[in-house]
Protein backbone atom coordinates (compact mmCIF):
# COMPACT_ATOMS: atom_id res chain seq x y z
CA UNK A 1 0.00 0.00 0.00
CA UNK A 2 0.94 3.51 -0.60
CA UNK A 3 1.04 6.19 2.11
CA UNK A 4 -2.24 7.50 2.24
CA UNK A 5 -4.04 3.68 2.08
CA UNK A 6 -1.20 2.89 5.18
CA UNK A 7 -3.00 6.15 6.93
CA UNK A 8 -6.66 4.88 5.80
CA UNK A 9 -5.72 1.21 7.19
CA UNK A 10 -4.74 2.46 10.47
CA UNK A 11 -7.40 4.71 11.00
CA UNK A 12 -9.67 2.34 9.98
CA UNK A 13 -8.45 -0.38 11.72
CA UNK A 14 -9.09 1.53 15.35
CA UNK A 15 -12.83 1.45 14.16
CA UNK A 16 -12.69 -2.54 13.48
CA UNK A 17 -10.97 -3.05 16.47
CA UNK A 18 -13.07 -1.14 18.87
CA UNK A 19 -16.46 -3.16 17.12
CA UNK A 20 -14.33 -6.33 18.28
CA UNK A 21 -13.76 -5.33 21.82
CA UNK A 22 -17.44 -4.71 22.01
CA UNK A 23 -18.53 -8.16 21.67
CA UNK A 24 -19.82 -8.01 18.63
CA UNK A 25 -20.83 -11.52 17.08
CA UNK A 26 -17.72 -11.71 15.05
CA UNK A 27 -19.21 -14.87 12.53
CA UNK A 28 -22.09 -12.60 11.45
CA UNK A 29 -19.66 -9.82 11.23
CA UNK A 30 -17.37 -11.84 8.79
CA UNK A 31 -20.26 -13.05 6.65
CA UNK A 32 -21.65 -9.26 6.51
CA UNK A 33 -17.99 -7.79 5.60
CA UNK A 34 -17.27 -10.57 3.26
CA UNK A 35 -20.53 -10.14 1.41
CA UNK A 36 -19.77 -5.87 0.97
CA UNK A 37 -16.40 -6.74 -0.52
CA UNK A 38 -18.56 -9.00 -3.07
CA UNK A 39 -20.64 -6.02 -3.70
CA UNK A 40 -17.98 -3.99 -3.93
CA UNK A 41 -15.93 -6.04 -6.56
CA UNK A 42 -18.89 -6.34 -8.60
CA UNK A 43 -19.57 -2.71 -9.40
CA UNK A 44 -16.91 -0.59 -10.30
CA UNK A 45 -19.47 2.39 -9.86
CA UNK A 46 -19.43 1.49 -6.29
CA UNK A 47 -15.89 1.10 -6.13
CA UNK A 48 -14.95 4.85 -7.46
CA UNK A 49 -17.64 6.10 -5.33
CA UNK A 50 -16.68 4.43 -1.63
CA UNK A 51 -12.50 4.98 -3.56
CA UNK A 52 -12.68 8.43 -4.86
CA UNK A 53 -10.72 10.97 -2.72
CA UNK A 54 -12.00 13.95 -3.68
CA UNK A 55 -15.19 13.39 -1.76
CA UNK A 56 -15.42 14.17 1.90
CA UNK A 57 -15.66 11.28 4.57
CA UNK A 58 -19.04 12.85 5.67
CA UNK A 59 -20.86 11.88 1.75
CA UNK A 60 -19.09 8.39 1.93
CA UNK A 61 -20.42 7.69 5.21
CA UNK A 62 -23.87 8.31 4.43
CA UNK A 63 -23.50 6.35 1.44
CA UNK A 64 -23.00 3.54 3.69
CA UNK A 65 -25.43 4.46 5.43
CA UNK A 66 -28.00 4.28 1.91
CA UNK A 67 -26.62 1.27 0.89
CA UNK A 68 -26.27 -0.99 3.55
CA UNK A 69 -28.30 0.13 6.56
CA UNK A 70 -31.13 -2.26 7.25
CA UNK A 71 -29.33 -4.98 5.36
CA UNK A 72 -26.34 -5.44 7.64
CA UNK A 73 -25.73 -5.28 11.49
CA UNK A 74 -25.32 -2.01 13.15
CA UNK A 75 -21.83 -3.23 13.83
CA UNK A 76 -20.93 -4.24 10.37
CA UNK A 77 -22.22 -0.76 9.57
CA UNK A 78 -19.97 0.88 11.66
CA UNK A 79 -16.62 -0.76 10.60
CA UNK A 80 -18.24 0.39 6.62
CA UNK A 81 -18.30 3.27 7.67
CA UNK A 82 -14.65 3.82 9.27
CA UNK A 83 -13.55 2.13 6.30
CA UNK A 84 -15.53 4.16 3.52
CA UNK A 85 -14.74 7.66 5.28
CA UNK A 86 -11.16 7.20 4.64
CA UNK A 87 -8.76 8.42 2.20
CA UNK A 88 -7.21 5.42 0.01
CA UNK A 89 -4.36 5.49 -2.72
CA UNK A 90 -6.73 2.77 -4.66
CA UNK A 91 -9.91 0.77 -4.95
CA UNK A 92 -8.31 -2.37 -4.53
CA UNK A 93 -6.78 -1.07 -0.93
CA UNK A 94 -10.27 -0.84 0.06
CA UNK A 95 -11.61 -3.69 -0.45
CA UNK A 96 -8.64 -5.91 0.50
CA UNK A 97 -8.51 -3.82 3.45
CA UNK A 98 -12.70 -4.85 4.36
CA UNK A 99 -11.58 -8.47 3.26
CA UNK A 100 -8.90 -8.62 6.08
CA UNK A 101 -11.22 -7.71 8.98
CA UNK A 102 -13.49 -10.41 7.18
CA UNK A 103 -10.61 -12.80 7.66
CA UNK A 104 -9.80 -11.21 10.93
CA UNK A 105 -13.21 -11.61 12.74
CA UNK A 106 -13.31 -15.61 11.64
CA UNK A 107 -10.18 -15.76 13.35
CA UNK A 108 -11.21 -13.91 16.45
CA UNK A 109 -13.89 -16.15 16.72
CA UNK A 110 -12.04 -18.63 16.72
CA UNK A 111 -9.26 -17.64 19.59
CA UNK A 112 -12.59 -17.48 21.70
CA UNK A 113 -13.38 -20.97 21.28
CA UNK A 114 -9.81 -21.44 21.34
CA UNK A 115 -9.62 -22.54 18.48
CA UNK A 116 -7.37 -20.50 16.25
CA UNK A 117 -3.90 -22.90 16.34
CA UNK A 118 -6.32 -25.62 14.89
CA UNK A 119 -7.55 -23.07 12.36
CA UNK A 120 -4.43 -22.32 11.31
CA UNK A 121 -3.27 -25.96 11.00
CA UNK A 122 -6.55 -27.10 9.05
CA UNK A 123 -6.24 -24.47 6.88
CA UNK A 124 -2.35 -24.72 5.66
CA UNK A 125 -3.39 -28.76 5.09
CA UNK A 126 -6.02 -28.32 3.10
CA UNK A 127 -4.09 -26.15 0.46
CA UNK A 128 -1.36 -28.44 0.65
CA UNK A 129 -3.97 -30.98 -0.17
CA UNK A 130 -5.34 -29.08 -2.96
CA UNK A 131 -1.84 -28.15 -4.75
CA UNK A 132 -0.96 -32.14 -4.55
CA UNK A 133 -3.97 -33.28 -6.06
CA UNK A 134 -4.40 -31.82 -9.49
CA UNK A 135 -8.11 -32.69 -10.62
CA UNK A 136 -8.91 -31.14 -7.18
CA UNK A 137 -7.08 -27.73 -7.60
CA UNK A 138 -8.66 -27.51 -11.27
CA UNK A 139 -12.01 -28.41 -9.92
CA UNK A 140 -12.07 -25.89 -6.83
CA UNK A 141 -10.17 -23.23 -9.59
CA UNK A 142 -12.41 -23.61 -12.48
CA UNK A 143 -14.24 -20.11 -12.34
CA UNK A 144 -16.79 -21.22 -15.23
CA UNK A 145 -18.20 -23.31 -12.68
CA UNK A 146 -20.89 -21.67 -10.14
CA UNK A 147 -19.12 -20.57 -6.91
CA UNK A 148 -21.97 -22.42 -4.74
CA UNK A 149 -21.11 -25.45 -6.95
CA UNK A 150 -17.26 -24.92 -5.69
CA UNK A 151 -18.12 -24.16 -2.40
CA UNK A 152 -20.55 -27.11 -1.79
CA UNK A 153 -17.47 -29.40 -3.13
CA UNK A 154 -15.40 -27.68 -0.27
CA UNK A 155 -17.94 -28.31 2.38
CA UNK A 156 -18.02 -31.83 1.57
CA UNK A 157 -14.27 -32.69 1.96
CA UNK A 158 -14.18 -30.98 4.77
CA UNK A 159 -17.56 -30.80 6.80
CA UNK A 160 -17.00 -32.16 10.45
CA UNK A 161 -13.40 -32.67 9.99
CA UNK A 162 -12.61 -29.26 10.71
CA UNK A 163 -13.46 -26.36 12.98
CA UNK A 164 -16.50 -23.83 11.47
CA UNK A 165 -13.87 -21.37 11.44
CA UNK A 166 -11.86 -23.57 8.74
CA UNK A 167 -14.47 -24.21 6.73
CA UNK A 168 -15.66 -20.75 6.59
CA UNK A 169 -12.09 -19.74 5.16
CA UNK A 170 -11.58 -22.11 3.06
CA UNK A 171 -15.23 -22.00 1.32
CA UNK A 172 -14.27 -18.46 1.08
CA UNK A 173 -10.82 -18.65 -0.32
CA UNK A 174 -12.68 -20.86 -3.14
CA UNK A 175 -15.89 -18.87 -3.73
CA UNK A 176 -14.41 -15.51 -4.43
CA UNK A 177 -10.57 -15.69 -4.75
CA UNK A 178 -11.14 -11.97 -6.31
CA UNK A 179 -8.77 -12.86 -9.33
CA UNK A 180 -6.07 -14.85 -6.69
CA UNK A 181 -5.22 -18.56 -7.34
CA UNK A 182 -6.16 -20.72 -3.99
CA UNK A 183 -3.11 -20.84 -2.73
CA UNK A 184 -2.26 -17.34 -2.79
CA UNK A 185 -5.84 -16.26 -0.91
CA UNK A 186 -4.92 -19.04 1.68
CA UNK A 187 -1.32 -17.75 2.07
CA UNK A 188 -3.14 -14.12 2.75
CA UNK A 189 -5.40 -15.64 5.36
CA UNK A 190 -2.74 -17.17 7.09
CA UNK A 191 -0.43 -14.06 7.09
CA UNK A 192 -3.68 -12.11 8.39
CA UNK A 193 -3.26 -14.64 11.19
CA UNK A 194 0.34 -14.57 12.16
CA UNK A 195 -0.31 -10.69 12.07
CA UNK A 196 -3.27 -10.65 14.40
CA UNK A 197 -1.65 -13.16 16.94
CA UNK A 198 1.59 -11.19 16.95
CA UNK A 199 3.30 -14.54 15.56
CA UNK A 200 6.04 -15.45 13.39
CA UNK A 201 4.95 -19.28 11.12
CA UNK A 202 7.93 -21.39 10.39
CA UNK A 203 7.23 -24.30 7.62
CA UNK A 204 8.85 -27.17 8.30
CA UNK A 205 9.67 -30.09 6.45
CA UNK A 206 10.18 -33.58 7.39
CA UNK A 207 10.22 -37.26 6.15
CA UNK A 208 8.37 -38.48 9.15
CA UNK A 209 5.35 -36.67 10.65
CA UNK A 210 6.35 -34.73 13.68
CA UNK A 211 4.78 -35.60 16.86
CA UNK A 212 3.23 -33.23 19.11
CA UNK A 213 6.27 -32.72 21.29
CA UNK A 214 8.38 -32.60 18.25
CA UNK A 215 6.38 -29.36 17.17
CA UNK A 216 6.32 -27.57 20.58
CA UNK A 217 10.15 -28.39 20.74
CA UNK A 218 10.68 -26.95 17.43
CA UNK A 219 8.50 -23.91 18.25
CA UNK A 220 10.25 -23.17 21.44
CA UNK A 221 13.66 -23.02 19.62
CA UNK A 222 12.61 -20.80 16.90
CA UNK A 223 11.37 -18.49 19.21
CA UNK A 224 14.43 -18.73 21.55
CA UNK A 225 16.14 -18.24 18.02
CA UNK A 226 13.99 -15.32 16.12
CA UNK A 227 12.10 -13.79 19.15
CA UNK A 228 8.40 -13.82 19.93
CA UNK A 229 6.36 -16.52 19.22
CA UNK A 230 6.69 -19.31 16.26
CA UNK A 231 3.46 -21.16 15.02
CA UNK A 232 4.39 -24.27 13.52
CA UNK A 233 3.32 -25.57 10.42
CA UNK A 234 4.50 -29.20 9.11
CA UNK A 235 4.87 -30.95 5.60
CA UNK A 236 6.15 -34.36 5.04
CA UNK A 237 8.15 -35.28 2.36
CA UNK A 238 9.77 -38.83 2.07
CA UNK A 239 12.23 -37.30 -0.69
CA UNK A 240 14.02 -35.16 2.42
CA UNK A 241 14.93 -38.91 3.87
CA UNK A 242 16.13 -37.59 7.19
CA UNK A 243 16.44 -34.46 9.12
CA UNK A 244 14.48 -31.00 8.71
CA UNK A 245 14.15 -28.29 6.32
CA UNK A 246 12.64 -24.74 8.54
CA UNK A 247 11.02 -21.94 6.49
CA UNK A 248 11.06 -18.91 8.64
CA UNK A 249 10.40 -15.67 6.74
CA UNK A 250 12.51 -15.05 4.26
CA UNK A 251 14.82 -17.64 5.72
CA UNK A 252 15.34 -21.19 5.07
CA UNK A 253 17.64 -23.55 7.53
CA UNK A 254 18.20 -27.10 5.79
CA UNK A 255 18.99 -29.27 7.66
CA UNK A 256 17.52 -32.49 5.68
CA UNK A 257 19.81 -35.78 4.52
CA UNK A 258 18.96 -34.90 0.90
CA UNK A 259 20.45 -31.28 0.95
CA UNK A 260 23.74 -33.05 2.95
CA UNK A 261 23.92 -35.86 -0.09
CA UNK A 262 23.86 -32.86 -2.46
CA UNK A 263 26.59 -31.38 -1.86
CA UNK A 264 28.36 -34.55 -1.13
CA UNK A 265 28.08 -35.10 -4.64
CA UNK A 266 28.70 -31.36 -5.40
CA UNK A 267 31.92 -31.45 -3.44
CA UNK A 268 32.50 -34.63 -5.38
CA UNK A 269 31.85 -33.13 -8.40
CA UNK A 270 34.62 -30.56 -8.05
Amino acid sequence: MQGPSRAAAAASRGVFTGVLAAGVDRARLAEELFAVVGVIDGSATLRRAVADPSREGAHKAQLAERLFSGKVSAEALVVLKGVFTQRWSSERDLSDTLESYAVEAVIAEAEVAGRADRLEDELFRFERIVAADPALRAALSDTQAPADKRGDLVSSLLRDKVTPETLVLARQAVVAPRGRRFDRVVEHYLETASSRREQQTAVVTSAVPLTDDDRARLAAGLAALYGGTVHVNTVVDPRVLGGVKVEIGDEVIDGTVIRKLDAARRAMGA
